[in-house]
């Protein structure tokens, strides 16, 4: 097989570079045309998919309940990096990224975006790039992924305080949480709030956006404004389930980061949207995170593909659908829940549920799951979830609950 790649690679056509290429308006989930009309050798194809290659399968992913970016890249994201340019993405020359990059913020409605390699990474770009002279502080919902999950980054990167903010509903952050933690006097002994950093969804739970509305113009009411920035890792799962399309998101924040990983499933990247002058400063926070990187084509390929079969190809709704259905029959066999299960990750409140942790995570290896005890109860379901993983799942909740 690997000579057949390289006998056939001089015949390999690169995908076009138009990034308004047939789809739909982001308004909808509706996808008319592929990615980029990626055309690779019928030889090669053939080739490729006879094969025993890791991408042509998702075996390892199909019982993974551990996160959404468990999933393994597929057959088509491979066939995007065959047929992909090559570019140097540190001096913004590649085709395929500047592409991705256009189309995305066109989808949220900003003037420009940048592809970064990490969602941790396109928070911590985000925020340093919104900052400019301290003392300052992010506001912060308490249970937000970029202050609990990544290792602290930006205080230790950009010397920010992060102020949390607890939500008196229980599920989000409302206006008056926002007002009653956000710091807006200017003396020596304070430090102001010059970031609102939201996440949408949180822990599965999505931030309605009438919420968001109200934030978002009572922060750009201040003097000086304060920057609005939206943690979208998995907004995706928002749009899918119906809240909100990302144009009508996308009007109330500053900036975004959407992660390519969680949910759609490509290998490896995220990406930061904003305005153009905003953008400019964060490709300088990439820079000196060491993110600069050379043929970014790889990532961004892929991730256009994932974009387009995953997210605008109905998956994701679907596996939203397997989440509904296991938390349901979880409260039928008499188990409880956490929190209502409203897009892929479901919170079983095992406690609740007359059970411990040696009555649960021990158990589900024999029925081949794979769950991860780092936020015990938290099930999170993706597109391969296998429907025989989804019965086995049934039976291990009738063998621990009846």
């Amino acid at each position: 097989m690997a000579a057949q790649i390289i006998d056939l690679k001089e015949r390999q056509q690169l995908p076009q570079a138009d990034a308004s290429s047939g789809f739909a308006s982001s308004s909808g989930l509706k996808a008319e045309t592929s990615q980029h009309q990626l055309k690779i050798p019928d030889a090669l194809r053939e080739a490729l998919s006879s094969s025993d290659l890791a991408w042509s399968h998702s075996n390892e992913s199909s019982n993974d309940f551990r996160s959404d970016s468990y999933t393994k890249p597929s057959l088509p994201m491979l066939e995007a990096i065959i047929a992909t340019s090559l570019g140097d993405g540190d001096t913004d020359e590649d085709v395929v990224t500047r592409s991705l990059e256009e189309y995305i913020a066109d989808l949220v409605g900003h003037e420009a975006s940048l592809l970064v390699a990490s969602g941790t990474m396109g928070n911590l770009v985000a925020h340093q790039a919104a900052l400019k002279t301290p003392p300052y502080s992010i506001l912060a919902d308490a249970r937000g992924h970029f202050h609990t999950f990544e290792c602290g980054g930006a205080s230790y990167l950009t010397g920010v305080s992060v102020r949390q903010a607890f939500p008196s509903n229980g599920h989000h952050l409302t206006l008056e949480d926002v007002k009653r933690q956000a710091t807006m006097g200017e003396s020596i002994y304070e430090v102001p709030t010059r970031i609102i950093s939201l996440e949408n969804t949180l822990n599965g739970t999505i931030m309605p956006l009438s919420d968001v509305r109200a934030i978002s113009q009572w922060a750009h009411a201040q003097n000086p404004p304060i920057h609005l920035h939206l943690d979208g890792a998995r907004v995706w799962e928002a749009v899918a389930a119906g809240a909100f399309t990302l144009r009508e998101i996308g009007e109330y924040f500053d900036s975004i980061q959407l992660c390519f990983t969680k949910g759609v499933g490509a290998p490896l990247g995220s990406i930061v949207t904003g305005s153009s002058a905003y953008i400019k400063r964060a490709r300088w926070s990439r820079k000196l995170l060491g993110g600069g990187m050379r043929a970014t084509g790889l990532i961004a390929a892929s991730a256009r593909v994932a974009i387009d079969d995953v997210f605008f190809g109905g998956k994701m709704k679907a596996a939203q659908g397997k989440a509904k259905y296991a938390s349901d029959l979880w409260e039928e066999l008499g188990g409880k829940l956490a929190v209502p299960t409203e897009t892929n990750i479901v919170w079983l409140d095992l406690p609740a549920s007359g059970l411990k942790y040696e009555d649960f995570y021990p158990v589900a290896k024999n029925f081949d799951l794979k769950f991860r005890d780092l936020q015990p109860g938290r099930l999170v379901f993706h597109y391969q979830i296998s429907d025989s993983a989804l019965a086995r799942l049934a039976d291990f909740f009738r063998a621990v609950l009846l």
